[in-house]
């Protein structure tokens, strides 16, 4: 059955050249997302930025707000509140001065893109309205690498809040990327007296839409996904409150999802351990006639031609900047 997950059809053909050795394996680079939830009448709503059409990477795909580690995040201890240092390393699977760093990476990037800072002058407090000139300009400094999240934050005289964050998952890019991201998967509750907006120069749209709502549509067809953004999406949907969905972060696995290429006759399978879901099935045959119009297809953004599973492609990560981090989230 069709569905809207995002699958480059130059895969099949990187896949063949690393299992073949001609294909260098490039080492993933520390990244972080954050699932920003909102509370509303029917359960909790998700905060998701659509890619531009003129992106080389996931074009029109549905990701969370997100990117790299800036290397500067790693230089010194910030402000902070919340577990400390050590406690995030461990639960993050790092030492405890990356802990710092991917904490940071995913606070950085959320105010980055959305406008949303979890911050405060205190460790009970967090700001309030952040979208003065000031603010902006600020903003624009970080995400333009002219100021460092710590020089923010000394500037503010503000407190990074860690225990507004919940760790939910860990995806690395498939070995056969270019590009590769190991990401951290973090929850977070809107802070009160904050809003979002799109302060991403690489998405042209944002929505606030509930996890059901959202798997609906990209099992239709609708929704265009990598399946880190999905599998994130089908977790959330059983949790009423955002408070609620916080809790259950802690009992989370963190085990890294790292997904796997093997060949089966004329077919290649592609798997993501432990999701089945996303499993697919590439028929890697001489093409016929309406084999090759297939391929023409997916290259144009259609479905691929797939084995007898009947399965489309897909595979990513659900960051706007990390999201080649997973299987595919960006930078």
């Amino acid at each position: 059955m069709p569905t809207g997950q995002w699958y480059p059809p130059e895969w099949p053909e990187r896949i063949r050249a690393l299992a073949a050795g001609d294909l260098a394996v490039v080492p993933p680079r520390r990244a972080a997302t954050v699932v920003l939830l909102r509370d509303g009448a029917l359960g909790p709503a998700v905060h998701m930025l659509r890619r531009r059409a003129s992106m080389a990477f996931a074009a029109g795909a549905y990701v969370y707000p997100g990117g790299g580690v800036d290397p500067r995040d790693d230089d010194r201890l910030v402000g902070w509140a919340g577990p400390d240092r050590e406690t995030w390393g461990r639960r993050l699977g790092v030492g405890p001065a990356e802990a710092q760093a991917i904490v940071c990476a995913a606070v950085r990037e959320t105010y980055e893109e959305a406008g949303v800072l979890l911050a405060g002058e205190t460790p009970g407090t967090v700001v309030g309205d952040t979208t003065g000139d000031d603010w902006e300009a600020d903003r624009a400094a970080l995400a333009g690498h002219e100021l460092s999240f710590a020089e923010f934050l000394d500037k503010r005289q503000l407190m990074l809040r860690s225990d507004l964050l919940g760790a939910w998952a860990r995806w690395i890019t498939p070995e056969f990327e270019p590009r590769r991201y190991d990401t951290w998967f973090f929850v977070a509750a809107l802070p009160s007296g904050q809003r979002t907006r799109n302060a991403s120069t690489e998405a042209d749209h944002t929505v606030w839409i509930r996890p059901a709502e959202a798997t609906a549509a990209y099992d239709a067809g609708e929704l265009l996904m990598m399946p880190p953004t999905v599998s994130t999406l089908r977790a959330l949907e059983p949790y009423g409150t955002a408070a609620e969905a916080l809790a259950g972060a802690a009992g989370r696995d963190l085990t890294p999802v790292l997904a796997t290429a093997r060949m089966a006759g004329d077919e290649l399978v592609l798997s993501w351990p432990g999701h089945d879901e996303f499993t697919k099935h590439v028929s890697l045959a001489p093409p016929s006639t309406a084999g090759a119009a297939g391929a023409a297809g997916a290259a144009a953004g259609g479905p691929v031609e797939t084995g007898p599973s009947g399965a489309e492609g897909g595979g990513g990560t659900g960051g706007a900047e990390s999201g080649e981090a997973a299987g595919g989230e960006r930078r």
